[in-house]
Formats: C-alpha cells, structure tokens, sequence
C-alpha cells in the first residue's frame, strides 16, 4: 500500500503532468481549461505499457523481449529527462515506430567521435543523443544516434520505469538519480505487476 508522502507526491505529479498536456495540445491555460485538467487528473494515468525486443535492448529485457511501464512525457525537456534514463522515442526514420534507448547526452553537451576523421560537435537546443543498452552490439550494428544522428528531445514520449522479462523475472529500471526519484511515486501508485503480465503474454 502507498505511503500518504507518496500519495500526495503522486497527485501532485499528476496535476503538473494535466497542465503540461494541456499546454502541449491547446496552448496557454486560463479558467476555461480548468475543467479539462481537472477530469484528466482525476481519470488520466501516467503511465502505459510498451512492449519491447531486439539485441539493442538485451541486456535489460533479456533475449526474448520484455514488457515497459513507462510514465508518460508530454513535453520533454532538459528538466524533466536526464542523461543516464531508458527513454521511449519515436523512431526518426519510421515515426510509426517506438525505439527504447539509453539518454546519453543532451543539449550543450560535445560529441567526439572514435574516428579522428570525424570534427566534434556540439548538441543544438532541443537535441539529444541516445545510444542502444546492448553494449557489445558493434556502432555499425545498433540502430542508435550513431546510424541516424541527434534527435530532438520532443520525441521523447516517455521513460521507461519498470520492466518485466518474464512472471519471475520483473523490477524497476535503473535511471538517473533525479528520475528515480521522480518517478518513485508513480511506480507506487500505478504499478501492477499482474497487468504488466498478462500483457507480456498477448
């Protein structure tokens, strides 16, 4: 059962998520969207699940592929997604599709490549770079900003939080410190784990 603290941390979290959502959608907030936000706190859920396989997210879902909680959000930013988090991401080239990758710099941050060939550069504003988990896939083998570049951070729809490989084999997934945190009530709130497999075995 939630603790009280996390409960009040859990609406709280919500009521910022509703205003952002609201923003992303229809722009700035006054009284009339008072009622929108509110119906979304109070029926809305952070967070879905996404399922997920292939070599570049091995070693965190195993072989056969996994199942993410992932909490919703709406409009990333350098406040809010952190170097070192599971993101989930539309794919730049199939917009259809969702990749599930390592954050591993964002705006400001100098790329250096392995090649000597290649010039340095710096991240523009809104850009991020992610990177595969599977740490021994070869750069020419993961589909990662090492094949199609920087994406911007606005296609970033999610974190990953909670990841289960089989029935016995599930637990939450190792972000940043400040996402960890973040997220903490969110995965006490919304986690449910009997959900997460029966969805695992669609």
């Amino acid at each position: 059962m939630a603790s009280l603290s996390n409960w009040f941390r859990y609406v709280s979290t919500k009521c910022g998520y509703s205003v952002s959502l609201y923003q992303k959608t229809h722009g700035r907030v006054d009284a009339k969207s008072l009622d929108t936000i509110i119906k979304t706190i109070l029926m809305g859920k952070l967070t879905f699940l996404h399922k997920s396989k292939g070599e570049e997210v091995a070693p965190t879902i195993g072989t056969q592929g996994g199942t993410f909680l992932v909490r919703r959000i709406p409009r990333a930013d350098a406040t809010n997604v952190f170097v070192g988090d599971l993101v989930v991401l539309k794919d730049p080239i199939n917009s259809d599709k969702y990749l599930v990758r390592r954050l591993a710099a964002i705006e400001g941050h100098e790329m250096a490549s392995a090649d000597e060939k290649d010039e340095p550069f710096v991240l523009e504003k809104n850009e991020c770079w992610v990177l595969a988990e599977n740490e021994d896939l070869k750069p020419k083998d993961s589909y990662d900003s090492r094949s199609f570049g920087p994406v911007t951070m606005k296609d970033i729809i999610g974190r990953a939080i909670y990841c289960l490989r089989n029935d016995v084999d599930h637990g939450p997934v190792n972000n940043s410190h400040l996402s960890t945190s973040e997220d903490s009530p969110v995965l006490a709130m919304e986690l449910d784990v009997d959900e997460m497999k029966k969805n695992h075995k669609q």
